[in-house]
């Protein structure tokens, strides 16, 4: 009898799906008003759903409910097109234009081109962006989840992804409901080292800044958090400020500001990246504090800038173009359906003028 009434909820959405009475992209009903609709149960209707969604009838926004998918759609690449997808979270951002040299340095004389996405790190604008490279029926896909800290509100085209078998590698961060191939960095232990680099400077007050609803942000907090357990120093010592990528600069400043000016003024701040290290070191300046007379900083990922910038910043080296050419040459072998393996990169230490020891 379940299985009847099961089947009956599938195939009358289907119908309705099909007929046109619900809309691509239109939210359909919630579980509740489904279940009063047919008078069934809440695993016969996320049953019927759960069919419904690997058909490619529906999706689900985590948080936000079901949507009819274009269920049309055929998304099989084109043997003659030679259009490999890049998505990026910030397509402008001081890492991504040398990752894009590197793919491009590959596959160009492969007779392959580059069609790129910018997400701005919203998995809103991540789907739209997937979905417009599908409907290219690219060849390939090399892409920089966004915000890989949280849930995956797109998993549904992720599976489609792998039902299509569009060779797909993920950088920077993964979700950890998929398989792809991954190229990453060592974030936790590039800011353990970092954070130990200060310890040896004498530094234990330590103000750490972390962007949290990036993987990477979430695993190089959890480096400084190491650093203080391996050397046996109270964390109590250090003071961690957690922000999202949403959140403007001058907001995450205030923040630092907030807690420089507590008794417990920290002697060094670790950022989360290069980019936030010199926005911060720039408001110092010109709030009187000297860097690293009276505040160590440190960043993350050798920016380019921060190494002509006064003072030079001490950071960790992000292997932007050779990640580049490792997703390209990857890509390649994934489309001629040759087995590749991931890859983890180690982040040596730079050691600039944004640190001292303490006296």
């Amino acid at each position: 009898m379940v299985e009847n009434k099961y089947e009956i909820v599938k195939e009358t959405l289907r119908k309705e799906i099909m007929d046109g009475k619900y809309q691509i992209n239109q939210k359909l009903p919630t579980e509740s008003e489904l279940m009063q609709r047919f008078n069934v149960s809440r695993y016969t209707i996320r049953r019927a759903i759960g069919d419904l969604e690997n058909e490619h009838y529906v999706y689900r926004i985590q948080g936000g409910g079901m949507f009819v998918q274009d269920w049309q759609r055929d998304w099989t690449a084109n043997d003659t097109n030679k259009i490999i997808g890049v998505i990026s979270t910030h397509m402008a951002d001081y890492i991504f234009p040398s990752i894009i040299s590197g793919i491009d340095s590959v596959i160009t004389d492969k007779g392959y081109s580059i069609i790129v996405g910018n997400t701005l790190n919203s998995p809103q604008r991540g789907r739209q962006t997937l979905l417009n490279m599908l409907d290219l029926k690219i060849v390939g896909l090399i892409i920089e989840p966004s915000q890989s800290a949280l849930p995956n509100p797109n998993l549904d085209l992720y599976r489609q992804i792998t039902e299509y078998k569009i060779p797909t590698i993920l950088f920077h961060s993964t979700y950890p409901e998929l398989t792809f191939p991954t190229l990453l960095t060592n974030d936790k232990k590039g800011e353990q080292v970092l954070v130990e680099y200060l310890f040896q400077l004498g530094h234990q007050r330590i103000l750490g800044v972390f962007q949290v609803d990036d993987q990477q942000g979430v695993d190089r907090m959890h480096g400084m958090i190491q650093a203080y357990q391996s050397a046996g120093i109270p964390l109590m010592n250090s003071n961690i400020i957690m922000y999202q990528s949403a959140d403007s600069y001058d907001d995450i400043i205030d923040r630092v500001d907030n807690v420089l000016a507590s008794p417990a003024t920290p002697t060094a701040i670790a950022c989360y990246n290069d980019q936030l290290a010199t926005h911060l070191i720039g408001h110092l300046q010109k709030t009187g504090r000297r860097v690293p007379d009276d505040v160590s900083v440190v960043g993350f990922d050798n920016y380019d800038m921060a190494q002509v910038l006064s003072p030079t910043l001490t950071t960790v080296d992000h292997p932007k173009r050779r990640l580049g050419r490792d997703a390209g040459e990857m890509i390649l072998k994934m489309i001629n359906g040759e087995e590749v393996t991931s890859k983890t990169y180690d982040v040596p230490m730079i050691v600039g003028n944004s640190t001292k020891a303490l006296k």
